[in-house]
């Protein structure tokens, strides 16, 4: 914090005047209009010894502080060979500063500045500018206090820029109280004010300034347009849209991301397409606004355009594509974006190496993530969580938790994040005891109070084991109320262990929390059915039935040669629909021949006829999608296929035999995890 008080005026110094040496002209300071020229110049003081003149040294200095040159280094070099700058080349080195986004530095400065000179009112409001772009709010106040007592508080341009950075810092009721105690209120503090209060979200007291003013500029419109899009009220943004006299850029940017977080993309889109004038942070807002509403395709699609159209991506836009990318799981577009994030040599060491690794991660390439990883040389916390949660994702929970070990090792302390990776990791390993103790490593070192998030990891990672009962003493004894994840848990576990009452008490508490959820229907239902009880299973169904509830239909993606091949159960709508029903017969026959038994315990319960149950389970989704990877992806490549449920019993052992038969990996994600088949077997281990 800055000690700031009025200093008296400096005891008078020797003059370190000198007459200007014959040999250098002062006209050719004043004539000086590029940056080679000033160079120049300022080299010919030095030779002739004119620069120790200090009017020649604080025209130099503003001649590169100024805004045809700029440059804060060259600047900042000439102020400090100033033996004693005087109160004006102190301000314009401050100003200097904070122009350039060095505001810390302009604060140092200006602290040095008061041991010998009282500020005035053109140092004054660029040193608070100053503050507003550091939110050092208290540092400002003790600015403003200064103010009032060098007798500058009254100074319009200072109370100007108070408002403003009262504004700006969050202190909205400082900015009015500065603002009502103003006599010469100009558009400026008018359009800080509403800035303040639309930023603090009070949006009905930005509406009342708007409307107090006397006159109002594009800002004045943007700032509320902007203000209401942010807090959620799309229309009335809208309603102030519409009355714009001249729509500005940012107004038209401001209205689409407002739609796009209220998820109404087909308006955002309308405004897109309505523009005449786009730049770089409309196409993010487009990107990112698709992205949100989990519309992957269009947000790539629109990734592509931005290409097309000769705009530029930055970390932004490419975190947002990555983000689409690991939504659609398509590898090869991922891929892509890595090549040419390295053809113009984006660095890693920030979020895009944490988006690559997550990227490569979620599209099933796991030794890609690892490669990323590696070839960070400094590695930052979110580095580290990127490539653990990936990994445990994976099931690959050895080198998940050696990784752990390194990060500690070297020194760089887990967040809360991490230790969900690293209970995750645990987890799909089905190592009780391991997770038990990240968990409460994760207090007692770390002081890292756990959230519902790892809670629900420890819950899960019991279920999974089979010890439903004392996930659910865990779910009954923590210290928040249980969301719908945990219940839901709670209830798969039942399912499998086949525990009747507490997968009825789990499901209870499901749809009193979320009605809507379609599994927790269909997993009761499945519950009753391997029981026996078909009574309990029609209760379960005519409940759906009410409630207009359906099964969700299962779907598989696979990649290929940059498109994406969706099938459903049963599907024959594909091109290939005759090869790949073909392939699924050789498929079937080869699996008899290598002694697989179709495994219905827990699928189609409602279906009494084996038969009937067995030819379904054929025509899953996941085994067209592989049919398809057998037919057009080379040998050699892995079969890469998502899926939007959770991979059945009977598809999981099919495809572990499928690997071995046709010598093929094939990595299936699924709505829980990764699951990697090579040679017959799976890296979950069947803790799955």
């Amino acid at each position: 914090m800055l000690e700031l008080a009025p200093s008296p005026p400096p005891p008078p110094t020797p003059s370190l005047r000198r007459d200007l040496p014959r040999n250098f002209d002062f006209s050719l300071l004043a004539n000086c209009r590029t940056v080679r020229e000033t160079k120049q110049v300022h080299a010919l003081s030095l030779k002739t010894g004119a620069f120790d003149h200090p009017p020649t040294a604080a025209k130099l200095l503003a001649l590169y502080a100024g805004p045809e040159i700029n440059d804060l280094r060259y600047a900042r070099s000439v102020f400090d060979q100033i033996p004693q700058p005087a109160l004006p080349s102190w301000n314009v080195i401050i100003k200097c500063c904070v122009e350039n986004r060095h505001s810390h530095d302009a604060l140092c400065l200006f602290r040095e500045l008061v041991r010998d000179f009282t500020p005035d009112g053109f140092t004054l409001p660029c040193v608070i500018k100053g503050c507003a772009r550091l939110s050092a709010v208290e540092e400002g106040k003790q600015i403003h206090g200064l103010a009032l007592k060098i007798g500058l508080g009254s100074d319009k341009f200072v109370e100007s820029s108070l408002v403003s950075m009262y504004s700006k810092c969050g202190c909205i009721a400082s900015a009015r109280k500065v603002f009502d105690g103003m006599d010469d209120k100009d558009l400026v503090c008018w359009n800080a004010l509403i800035d303040g209060y639309a930023r603090c979200g009070e949006i009905e007291q930005a509406l009342e300034v708007f409307n107090e003013m006397p006159e109002r500029d594009a800002f004045s419109w943007t700032v509320l347009v902007d203000g209401l899009s942010k807090c959620g009220k799309v229309e009335a943004a809208r309603e102030i849209f519409e009355k714009m006299p001249s729509r500005s850029l940012v107004s038209w940017n401001a209205m689409i991301n407002g739609y796009m977080k209220s998820g109404n993309f087909n308006s955002a889109r309308k405004l897109f397409e309505d523009m005449r004038m786009r730049d770089l942070i409309t196409w993010n807002s487009m990107i990112a606004g698709y992205d949100l509403n989990g519309r992957f395709r269009e947000a790539l699609d629109m990734f592509n355009c931005l290409i097309k159209e000769g705009f530029t991506p930055n970390h932004a836009t490419l975190v947002c594509a990555l983000s689409s990318v690991s939504g659609l799981a398509t590898l090869s577009m991922g891929s892509c974006i890595h090549s040419y994030m390295v053809k113009n040599e984006h660095p890693l060491d920030g979020v895009l190496g944490t988006s690559l690794i997550e990227m490569y991660s979620k599209c099933g390439s796991i030794e890609s993530a690892l490669a990323i990883f590696h070839s960070i040389s400094k590695k930052k916390l979110g580095h580290w969580t990127a490539i653990i949660v990936g990994l445990g994702m994976h099931g690959m929970a050895s080198p998940a938790l050696q990784l752990f070990g390194e990060m500690r090792k070297a020194g760089i302390k887990p967040n809360a994040i991490t230790f969900v990776g690293v209970i995750n990791a645990c987890n799909h390993a089905g190592l009780v005891d391991h997770g038990r103790h990240y968990f409460e490593m994760m207090e007692k070192e770390y002081g890292i109070e756990p959230t519902a998030e790892h809670y629900g990891c420890l819950v899960d990672l019991l279920c999974r084991a089979g010890r439903v009962k004392e996930a659910k003493y865990v779910i009954n004894t923590m210290p928040m109320k249980p969301n719908k994840v945990m219940w839901m848990s709670l209830l798969s576990g039942s399912r499998i262990q086949g525990n009747q009452k507490v997968g009825e008490y789990a499901a209870r508490h499901v749809i009193e929390l979320a009605p809507e959820t379609i599994g927790c229907y269909i997993v009761l239902s499945n519950i009753y059915a391997a029981a026996g009880k078909w009574d309990k299973v029609s209760q379960v169904r005519e409940m759906m039935k009410k409630k207009g509830i359906r099964k969700e239909p299962g779907c598989s993606s696979i990649e290929h040669k940059g498109m994406l091949h969706e099938f459903l159960v049963g599907d024959k709508s594909h091109l290939q629909t005759e090869q790949i029903y073909s392939k699924l017969t050789e498929m079937r026959e080869r699996l008899k021949l290598a002694g697989h038994v179709p495994d219905t315990s827990q699928v189609l319960l409602c279906i009494e006829e084996e038969e009937v149950k067995e030819t379904e389970l054929e025509n899953h989704s996941e085994r067209l999608a592989i049919a398809f990877g057998l037919i057009n992806v080379n040998p050699g490549s892995p079969i890469r296929i998502m899926k939007n449920l959770r991979v059945c019993n009977d598809c999981h052992s099919v495809t572990k035999l499928l690997s071995c038969i046709y010598d093929r990996e094939i990595i299936v994600r699924d709505n829980s995890r990764f699951h990697h088949f090579k040679s017959g077997l799976c890296s979950c281990n069947d803790f799955w």
